[in-house]
């Protein structure tokens, strides 16, 4: 579908999502202007829309290409040979800070697609949302070590119980996000939680 957008050089292509990111996440979808776009890319609007054929499919292509970059990158430094539930799971968290520190734009813009609500696209978000976590989820939890839990825990509501607490997280600084900036997020204290919270599952969980 987008052929004719792949086939250009790298260069241009980086300056099309470049500045379509930077209107999207100035204005939301909405009130993106494919005008802005054009002049911050220095392409012709004819020629965007020979691309793609929409600012609805320029927008989801954007996510698509956004998570997927966030996700190899993630997927590629995870070492998914730590089997430790616990372990990996801080492993996890920290990836994304660091993920935040290097790509604050993308993650900027994946963020706001969160609390998009233009119909027009808030529908196939949802779909694609549930997808990313759902997906994400089960690779984060693949081939987990759970034998030095307590012979008496019920293993699965333990998981549960730690991967709710760390939704549950991850859900409020989510709102914090709604309006405050990635940047204004405070790590170090984020951190010092959840290593509480951690040492709190592994004396109550752990043998």
């Amino acid at each position: 579908m987008f052929e004719k957008f792949h086939a250009l050089e790298p260069d241009k292509q980086n300056r099309i999502l470049n500045a379509a990111m930077k209107e999207f996440n100035l204005r939301g979808y909405k009130n993106a202007s494919t005008n802005n776009i054009v002049k911050e890319a220095s392409i012709g609007k004819g020629m965007l829309f020979h691309y793609f054929h929409s600012k609805k499919d320029l927008y989801l292509y954007l996510y698509d290409y956004s998570v997927e970059t966030l996700m190899n990158e993630f997927y590629g430094k995870i070492a998914l040979s730590e089997r430790d539930i616990l372990k990996r799971l801080r492993q996890v968290i920290v990836m994304e800070f660091a993920l935040i520190n290097k790509y604050p734009d993308m993650l900027d813009f994946v963020k706001s697609s969160y609390f998009e609500e233009a119909e027009e696209v808030k529908d196939e978000l949802d779909i694609r949302n549930r997808n990313y976590i759902a997906n994400g989820s089960s690779k984060v939890l693949q081939d987990v070590d759970v034998s030095r839990f307590k012979a008496n825990v019920d293993k699965d509501r333990a998981v549960h119980v730690i991967m709710w607490t760390l939704e549950g997280i991850s859900a409020r600084e989510r709102e914090k996000l709604k309006v405050s900036s990635l940047n204004e997020l405070n790590y170090d204290d984020l951190l010092v939680e959840l290593d509480s919270y951690l040492d709190l599952f592994r004396s109550t969980f752990y043998k």
